[in-house]
């Protein structure tokens, strides 16, 4: 039996302009298994100190050549600040899952035809990164005194207040701290920016947008979590997840359906 304009065949759903249909309980599924499978892969991968190492010694010297090996210079002025710092770790270890979830619900809320394509962008990139991890442990910033005590970074989410560090008992034992390239802070702060940004009409919020991966960027870099060349990475990720998603998704992006009178509607799924 076809179902009235605008409505959907089961409860929580949201019809799209082209007949398919989105509902907030299968979106949530979907989200909850690409988290548990990014998460056991991300964790899984347990490399060496050794070869991490050496890793982060390439992207020292990949940014030497570039003019861009700052990180030092950019944690050093920001630890003058203890408010800065500590603003910093709150932020790091908040804002990109906040903003992803609000980004998801804004755009199933108000903009559903165009939620399909930008779900399937994050879920794409995020999962991409799994090979960044798998192929190229990196040692972060912080931890590299541990192997050389001549580099001055400070692991500002021990060193000062914070919620969680990776030192603690717990994330230690399932977290990978070497699934540093590339920075899905980062690569999702871009995401963040793309989603709200053509999509805000104050210039405060396109402003606050705009800023969100310009902010990121900053925070992993004087914290100590990422180089530059990890946000880099977030961002190619996040493209190519684009690109790969606008391939591959139909949803929202069809012909208008036209309601003729005894037609059956298209309720092809997502």
């Amino acid at each position: 039996m076809a179902t009235a304009p605008g409505s959907t065949r089961w409860p929580g759903g949201k019809r799209l302009r082209d007949g398919h249909e989105l509902y907030w309980w299968v979106e949530l599924a979907v989200v909850l298994v690409v988290d548990v499978v990014y998460e056991s892969v991300r964790n899984a991968n347990k490399a060496g100190a050794e070869r991490a190492y050496d890793n982060a010694l390439r992207v020292i010297d990949w940014q030497e050549r570039l003019r861009i090996n700052a990180e030092q210079s950019w944690q050093d002025w920001a630890l003058r600040w203890e408010p800065l710092i500590v603003a910093s770790n709150y932020f790091y270890g908040s804002a990109y899952i906040v903003v992803t979830v609000v980004g998801l619900i804004y755009l199933f809320r108000l903009f559903p035809d165009d939620y399909p394509l930008w779900r399937n962008t994050l879920a794409i990139g995020t999962l991409l990164a799994l090979v960044g991890f798998a192929t190229f442990p990196l040692m972060p910033p912080r931890l590299l005194p541990t192997m050389d005590p001549g580099f001055g970074f400070v692991d500002t989410l021990v060193s000062y207040p914070t919620f969680w560090s990776f030192e603690s008992e717990t994330m230690a034992k399932i977290s990978n701290q070497y699934a540093a390239m590339p920075s899905l802070h980062c690569g999702w702060a871009f995401w963040g920016c793309a989603v709200f940004w053509p999509r805000v009409r104050s210039w405060w919020a396109k402003g606050l947008a705009a800023l969100y991966p310009v902010v990121t960027i900053t925070v992993v870099v004087i914290t100590a979590n990422h180089y530059f060349l990890d946000a880099v990475g977030g961002a190619a990720v996040m493209g190519i997840g684009f690109a790969l998603a606008r391939a591959v998704t139909r949803a929202g992006r069809g012909r208008p359906e036209h309601h003729d009178e005894g037609a059956a509607l298209d309720t092809a799924p997502t």
